[in-house]
């Protein structure tokens, strides 16, 4: 079976999966706190199945966390909890030296067992994610995927669920391959990699396209069948 069909089929079987669950508690490995690997993905293709968006709040201390727990709580639905490079940054504190992204690692890292310690108590399942990251701030990225494969040793799973590649500020072709190197790292500790293709909009994490037209801001399927 050809790689790429074989990969079509698998997620074709993965949406009918989701489809036959009733509530993401149905899905096999569900629990209260951070999921990861295939209850992770679980939850993403039971959202797509059943047409429903999953909030992604990007927390800066401990105080944010517990207010975004205390809301899924409230109203009983999975929680993405994401942390931007600047947030990381602030989470471990202005005072701290940011020299080789150490700061912005620090911070990530400090708040990814923070939200592991506290939110099983919230009884809703989380996905542990790290926002848009360019090419200029992978030390923050390979940071983070450190602390990911010393947590795999000691746990079997990643520190955080996903993270993500903002590369969209690269040539196309230098972006699909960078993702796919770190894709093939952290498929080894079974973990989710989110990519950027095409142009963000305004301001995010000092990539600037806030004066980029509207026809821009767009993916095409040009550039996803890349």
């Amino acid at each position: 079976c050809m790689p790429w069909l074989k990969s079509a089929l698998n997620a074709t079987l993965q949406r009918f999966s989701a489809m036959a669950y009733n509530s993401v508690w149905d899905i096999p490995g569900m629990k209260a706190g951070v999921v990861t690997g295939d209850v992770a993905w679980a939850i993403l293709e039971f959202a797509k199945a059943k047409k429903f968006a999953i909030p992604a709040f990007n927390v800066t201390s401990s105080s944010v966390i517990v207010a975004v727990l205390e809301a899924a709580k409230a109203v009983n639905s999975p929680i993405i909890i994401q942390f931007s490079h600047g947030g990381s940054q602030f989470m471990a504190g202005k005072a701290v030296d940011n020299t080789g992204q150490a700061a912005a690692i620090l911070g990530s890292v400090a708040g990814a067992h923070f939200v592991r310690a506290i939110a099983p108590a919230y009884g809703v399942p989380v996905i542990l994610h790290s926002d848009h990251c360019a090419k200029k701030l992978l030390p923050w990225f390979d940071g983070m995927l450190e602390a990911d494969e010393a947590y795999f040793k000691e746990h079997g799973e990643p520190l955080f669920s996903s993270h993500m590649l903002d590369l969209s500020e690269e040539p196309d072709d230098e972006n699909i391959a960078m993702c796919k190197k770190y894709l093939e790292r952290m498929k080894a500790i079974n973990q989710i990699l989110e990519m950027e293709i095409g142009i963000t909009g305004g301001v995010e994490d000092g990539v600037d396209n806030s004066g980029v037209s509207k026809d821009k801001l767009y993916s095409s399927p040009q550039d996803v069948y890349k």
